[in-house]
């Protein structure tokens, strides 16, 4: 893992995906879909698991996907949908904790092999700030006490001046972890960079890219391919860069998620974000090609 020294204290920077199937300019052709992930680990060391907000996954995939991927590789896992809104439906706080122990008990493998990053709990853009709705975040952090869970707001609500302070030291009193975004600023639906760590050891920061036009194009059938249809120039890499450099002076851990990958943009500016930064990681998975040692004229 990479580590800067910044004041005096020790930096991790991670960089990676969200999602590891997707990524063509990672694979060779003939890469079947179940060893990708052993692949994308020789690239990066974590991971944004993204089908885990779509359904509750099986014990055996997590045990597949550990065997799949060095020990010092680490997951960021997805809240499932139902458990963060998405879905609308109403639930008692029985339902809602019967849920949250059905999450638990997915992720074990990945939680007692110390492979967690982080649990992202990513909210909807209805999600706004009001009493019901901070309820439900504290009955959350109450349930998952144990784990480092990050929080994403996806209206702008929260941040708005009168609810900023009391947001931000919300997070804090909670130990929610802050996932900053990068996105475009497209009315309520989305929400400004406020770059403040919330959390005592870590910060998580998720690139979505800066399509406004795509960015609240829901009704589309096409809405997901539209919305995260962005490639970041060198200018924009370069001035986050200098974001991270003020955000290390706060936070111990910073992971960095592209999710930017409607044209497959994703992996190429998370290598660059790498190359911008001087971040190598020395104990990825072995690449194919380094298994071999090709001298010239052989």
């Amino acid at each position: 893992m990479d580590t800067y020294e910044e004041g005096g204290n020790s930096v991790t920077v991670q960089i990676g995906l969200t999602g590891w199937g997707d990524h063509p300019s990672l694979y060779a052709d003939k890469v079947k879909q179940q060893n990708k992930l052993s692949e994308y680990a020789s690239h990066f060391p974590v991971v944004e698991v993204d089908t885990a907000f779509y359904a509750i996954q099986p014990v055996t995939h997590y045990q597949n996907w550990l065997k799949q991927t060095p020990a010092s590789f680490s997951f960021v896992i997805k809240a499932f949908q139902q458990l963060t809104g998405h879905d609308r439906e109403s639930r008692s706080v029985q339902e809602a904790r019967d849920l949250i122990k059905r999450y638990e008990e997915s992720i074990q493998p990945v939680w007692e092999a110390g492979q967690v990053n982080a649990l992202l709990f990513q909210f909807p853009p209805w999600f706004d700030v009001k009493k019901e709705n901070i309820r439900k975040l504290r009955y959350i952090r109450e349930w998952m006490e144990d784990y480092p869970i990050a929080l994403e707001f996806r209206n702008r609500t929260w941040f708005q001046p009168s609810y900023r302070e009391q947001t931000i030291t919300f997070m804090k009193d909670q130990k929610w972890i802050h996932s900053i975004c990068d996105e475009p600023q497209a009315g309520e639906g989305s929400v400004p960079r406020v770059l403040i760590p919330t959390h005592p050891e870590k910060t998580l920061v998720r690139f979505h890219g800066r399509n406004i036009h795509g960015w609240n194009k829901n009704g589309r059938k096409d809405w997901r391919e539209v919305r995260f249809l962005y490639r970041y120039n060198e200018e924009e890499l370069t001035e986050w860069a200098g974001k991270i450099k003020e955000l290390k002076k706060d936070t111990p851990e910073i992971t960095m998620l592209f999710n930017n990958n409607s044209g497959g943009d994703a992996a190429d500016n998370a290598k660059q974000m790498q190359e911008i930064l001087n971040v190598h990681y020395e104990d990825l998975n072995p690449r194919q090609m380094d298994l071999f040692n090709f001298q010239e004229g052989t």
